[in-house]
């Protein structure tokens, strides 16, 4: 199991999604791209080309991740521990105590985590503290500039994101 990869799955769906169009759109593409440069003569000096077999060599790595991520993927569903309980998949919304300021994230798998996106994943330090949390829930999460402390103001059922749940 330590192999298999956590998604949702609308994140399963996404990654398929992803692959589909690698392999139908920008595969080729490349190849298209990579034929035109080798029209252009001498190899050696051709940056086009070069530039061309970086991106093919870029893509198949990204395919092959692809495939082997949507072959390991264990889809996680939403336990039946009821509705306020944060679980992959859900989003929470939280106090951040130091600072007053609320956020929302999304509890997420690894290889779905974007911070950038709120897609926080469940192996990270804040996504292990939030697994398992209800409203009114304070934690305590190490962070490289310290402790930070937030509170759990409320969970949000995914397939039921049509109002608050708890506050």
């Amino acid at each position: 199991m330590a192999r298999d990869v956590l998604l949702t799955r609308t994140g399963f769906e996404k990654l398929k999604k992803e692959l589909e169009h690698l392999r139908t759109v920008e595969r080729p593409a490349i190849a298209e791209a990579i034929r035109e440069a080798k029209s252009h003569g001498d190899l050696r000096e051709n940056a086009a080309y070069h530039e061309a077999k970086l991106k093919q060599s870029r893509l198949e790595v990204r395919i092959a991740d692809l495939q082997r991520v949507l072959e390991t993927a264990k889809i996680v569903e939403r336990p039946e521990t009821g509705e306020n309980v944060a679980h992959l998949g859900s989003k929470v919304r939280l106090l951040i105590e130091d600072f007053d300021e609320e956020i929302e994230v999304t509890l997420v798998g690894s290889f779905e985590a974007d911070p950038k996106k709120d897609l926080v994943s469940i192996t990270s330090p804040l996504g292990s503290a939030l697994v398992g949390a209800e409203p009114g829930l304070e934690i305590e999460v190490e962070a490289p500039a310290g402790v930070c402390r937030y509170k759990v103001l409320e969970v949000i059922d995914p397939e039921n994101d049509d109002g608050p749940s708890s506050s």
